[in-house]
């Protein structure tokens, strides 16, 4: 039987120390390593076909101290892969973990922390040094859920929401009622008065209103909040609320850049002039925005610096918690297109 692989071998072929070796295989930043010296290794790794023992560096190092750069990431289902925003922020998450040499243990989704035995698998400090919950807000939906949410801020220390705000956590998000108003004012700014809003009922409606109140528009909003929206599908259902030969609005603010995806290929199919005769805006700039017909005018968001900030927040130990959780808000900058 061939005998396992262990780092004094790699240690032995690369012409180096065993804590040289160690440094390299976990990525500790502690202690700077030749580039050339860091090939050798690297390369006696391949060579030998060396595995991590996780056992023996779990027995060594504490299980505490072994699970320290891994951080578990929390969607709130599965339909955020079929998300664009949502594909940018995890990574964000991914490409900041490497750099700061810290691993991904799981994503999972909201439902799975349902299950008491992988919710005591999984959300233990033995396995994960911090946790990152995306929007998790939209799987919450009966009080059970909420005293999931406090069974782990028990059990971890470092937990960060990402797109979502949660009592006595610290989170970064970006300011939903700012980028509407700014979404609204350029509007405004562009000449467009009648203006009505599709999409997501949150502060982004206020942030609407805030901007039609002040130019004494209308700001009621049964008046300008058309529809609630939220994807593709739901933005295109919105306008077909309008029957064909209707009156439509001369602009439309929309929640996301996936609504304003739905609102302009009705408008498309039924050939009514976009922006000569309605003007869109959206807000994210995902990556589709540019390619749209016309090129859609949106705010663009942060997305995937919100994923890097909450594994920054986790690596520098500033994710607080109750008084000391903190709140992060990034600002976002519009993009000027076609659309409006």
């Amino acid at each position: 039987m061939k005998s396992k692989v262990t780092q004094n071998d790699v240690a032995r072929e690369a012409g180096v120390t065993r804590s040289m070796v160690s440094y390299v295989i976990s990525g500790n930043s502690d202690r700077s390593v030749a580039p050339e010296t860091r090939q050798r290794i690297l390369d006696a790794i391949e060579k030998l076909g060396y595995r991590p023992n996780k056992a023996a560096q779990a027995l060594q190092q504490g299980d505490v101290a072994f699970a320290s750069n891994k951080i578990g990431v929390i969607l709130c289902n599965a339909d955020v892969f079929l998300r664009p925003y949502y594909a940018e922020i995890i990574s964000g998450i991914h490409t900041a973990a490497h750099e700061h040499n810290h691993h991904i243990s799981f994503i999972r989704f909201f439902e799975d922390l349902r299950d008491p035995v992988l919710f005591n698998t999984l959300i233990h400090e033995e396995e994960i040094g911090g946790l990152i919950l995306v929007a998790v807000d939209q799987a919450i939906k009966i009080e059970d859920d909420k005293k999931i949410i406090e069974r782990i801020k028990k059990r971890l220390n470092k937990i960060v929401c990402v797109e979502w705000q949660y009592e006595g956590l610290s989170s970064v998000m970006f300011d939903r009622r700012e980028t509407a108003s700014k979404a609204t004012e350029y509007l405004y700014r562009e000449g467009y008065k009648d203006i009505i809003y599709i999409g997501q009922n949150d502060e982004r409606v206020e942030g609407v209103r805030q901007i039609l109140s002040l130019h004494d528009l209308k700001s009621d909003p049964a008046e300008f909040f058309f529809c609630e929206a939220f994807t593709m599908p739901g933005g295109a259902r919105a306008m077909e609320k309008i029957p064909e030969g209707g009156k439509y609005p001369r602009a439309i603010v929309c929640g996301s850049d996936e609504v304003a995806v739905g609102v302009l290929s009705v408008l498309n199919k039924r050939k009514i002039s976009v922006p000569d005769t309605v003007a869109v805006i959206g807000m994210d700039n995902i990556e589709v925005a540019e390619y749209t017909d016309p090129p859609l005018t949106t705010m663009n968001v942060q997305k995937k610096n919100m994923g890097a900030r909450a594994v920054e927040m986790i690596v520098n130990n500033t994710c607080g918690q109750d008084d000391n959780a903190i709140r992060i808000m990034l600002p976002a900058s519009i993009v000027n297109r076609s659309s409006c």
